[in-house]
């Protein structure tokens, strides 16, 4: 059983299992959200520091007096000071009959203590903030969220710098407790300074990181000194004792557990409010990219309106060509049936050539040149539509490549932006590889082969005629036994002139209902083939941030609900 474990009571037992059931859930929600490295293990660290003394961690820059604390609070000189870095590993110092150093893992040893203080706690000794080996500071930083409490070592030499702000502003944000301790004031003069430099602290941490931090004024120098001659009188002057009470008496064994309890806490709920803010800015980011394809969508059905507008011109165009090829029949009927031209009925080849002469006339080609300016336009309006909605996405991967990458990190900008290069790679090569003359041969052939099934252009036209010319011909051979001229002209030809008017228009209606709908059909199938294109090329995309937005939603409503319960577990812990 730990030393933790041997002085918690009932209600005490009960908080550390449900604090370690939440902070379990946090570390598989992070570990699933791919979270640093760094931040679950020190997440990890701090679960199983609820099982350990309580671990106090000295912090500050370098000279400012950090080991010869430690060695006046010890009354020998375990610890090696100097002017110069001289900690450059981490030392956790622990109760030891017989002092003894072992290096246990990677920059981190453990020295064995015969001091007193260290029955009730561990202490740990860190590298300078400011040294000139960054790889101290790593360390350092990585083993604050395994502490309970931070002792934070300024000088009163040099107060409060700015590398102590900004080092100050971390540990906070793990939600750690932190104790100021004002070194060195043997080198003021008067008292006066002492309070001066305590208000200038309190004052600047208060407006710069919002708390109001309690400060021990010491003289390690003159502590060391007393405990070493055992002067009473120096070592009351060193203020010393009054810190030295404050870790042993005020931090009580019911407080210890309290921050104890409370340290885990903090980074849980620190971790949960940094990766709700990753989440968010990449919430943000998938809605710009939801704009975007809301937009295209948009782009695409106003495209789809457009182009059905257009189209119905179009056919109003071949539509007119079909009713003007009926007025001229209907005028070569009305001019050629009439009993004056009597002879000429009886001429089937004459009449079947004057009439694809004057009335099909260029029917066949002038229908033709319409279906070809028909798919030019077809043609070059689907590549416009690609070449805009593309240039509508690589606006977007270009406004944010460099905004972007390196900020929100991870596999989830990774995954993004190569679905963005993706597509833009994709749909670079359809418009490079597209051909408009073999297109407009393709779509030509098509349509071809759908008119051709209907037999609505060329054939219809002329057929038409042949059928309508050779009918009345047949007619009007039909009537020679008629037994008089007057019943030729007054009954047989104004009939028959109706009727073939009436069979003109009824072929006509057929031949233009099957051509118009045949380019309907096409048109249909064209504009779909192109717009499914697009909608294909950039589907990868649309399936990613659509998966994406649903799958971070869900993960802050996890973060968010451990969150509650973790500020609930916060205030039962408070409360102790």
């Amino acid at each position: 059983m730990t030393m933790t474990r041997r002085i918690l009571n009932d209600t005490q037992e009960t908080l550390i299992a449900v604090e370690r059931h939440w902070l379990t859930s946090l570390q598989i929600s992070l570990a699933r959200f791919s979270a640093a490295s760094e931040d679950r293990e020190a997440l990890e660290s701090s679960i199983r520091q609820l099982d350990e003394l309580f671990l106090l961690v000295v912090v500050g820059e370098f000279n400012a007096g950090k080991s010869a604390f430690l060695n006046a609070l010890f009354g020998q000189r375990f610890l090696e000071e100097g002017v110069t870095p001289t900690t450059s590993r981490i030392h956790l110092l622990k109760y030891g009959d017989e002092f003894e150093r072992v290096a246990v893992e990677s920059g981190v040893d453990v020295f064995t203590v015969p001091a007193s203080v260290l029955r009730e706690i561990d202490i740990v000794d860190t590298p300078g903030t400011n040294a000139i080996n960054r790889e101290h500071e790593a360390l350092t930083q990585e083993f604050i969220p395994r502490s309970d409490m931070v002792l934070f070592i300024t000088s009163a030499d040099r107060p409060f710098t700015e590398s102590e702000r900004a080092f100050l502003e971390r540990i906070r944000e793990w939600g750690k407790k932190v104790v100021v301790v004002l070194n060195k004031i043997d080198i003021l003069e008067e008292p006066a300074d002492i309070e001066r430099i305590q208000k200038f602290i309190v004052e600047n941490v208060h407006a710069l990181l919002g708390f109001t931090p309690e400060i021990f004024p010491i003289s390690a120098k003159w502590a060391f000194q007393a405990r070493q001659n055992e002067d009473e009188e120096l070592l009351a002057r060193s203020c010393l004792p009054a810190l030295e009470a404050y870790i042993l008496t005020t931090l009580d064994v019911q407080e210890r557990i309290r921050l104890k309890l409370s340290n885990p806490l903090g980074v849980g709920m620190h971790l949960i409010e940094k990766y709700t803010t990753v989440i968010d800015r990449r919430l943000a980011l998938l809605q710009e990219d939801f704009q975007v394809m809301s937009d295209v969508d948009r782009q695409l059905e106003v495209y789809r309106e457009d182009m059905s507008r257009e189209f119905r011109y179009r056919l109003a165009d071949v539509d007119n060509v079909l009713h003007e090829f009926e007025s001229r029949g209907v005028a070569y009927f009305d001019t050629t049936m009439r009993l004056l031209r009597l002879p000429e009925l009886f001429n089937k080849t004459k009449l079947q050539e004057d009439f694809a002469r004057t009335v099909v006339a260029d029917v066949p080609e002038t229908i033709a040149g319409r279906v070809d300016s028909m798919i030019d336009w077809l043609v070059a309006s689907n590549l416009g539509q690609w070449q805009a909605v593309m240039a509508h996405i690589a606006k977007r991967r270009d406004k944010h490549a460099d905004r972007i990458v390196g900020q929100i990190g991870s596999a989830f900008e990774y995954d993004r932006s190569r679905l963005i290069e993706t597509v833009s790679h994709a749909a670079e090569r359809v418009l490079e590889n597209y051909d408009r003359t073999y297109e407009s041969l393709r779509v030509a052939e098509a349509l071809q082969v759908a008119v051709a099934e209907t037999a609505a252009v060329e054939v219809g036209a002329i057929g038409i005629g042949a059928t309508i010319v050779a009918t009345t011909a047949a007619d009007v051979t039909g009537v020679l036994a008629a037994s008089a001229l007057a019943v030729l002209g007054l009954l047989v030809i104004p009939t028959q002139k109706r009727r073939v008017k009436k069979d003109l228009h009824e072929k006509i209606a057929i031949v233009r209902s099957q051509l118009i709908q045949t380019l309907t059909d096409q048109f249909e199938r064209e504009l779909k083939r192109a717009l499914d294109g697009i909608n294909d090329t950039i589907s990868p995309y649309t399936r990613f941030i659509r998966s994406e937005r649903k799958y971070l939603a869900d993960t802050r409503a996890e973060f968010v609900n451990i969150q509650k319960w973790l500020e609930r577990q916060s205030l039962e812990v408070d409360a102790l």
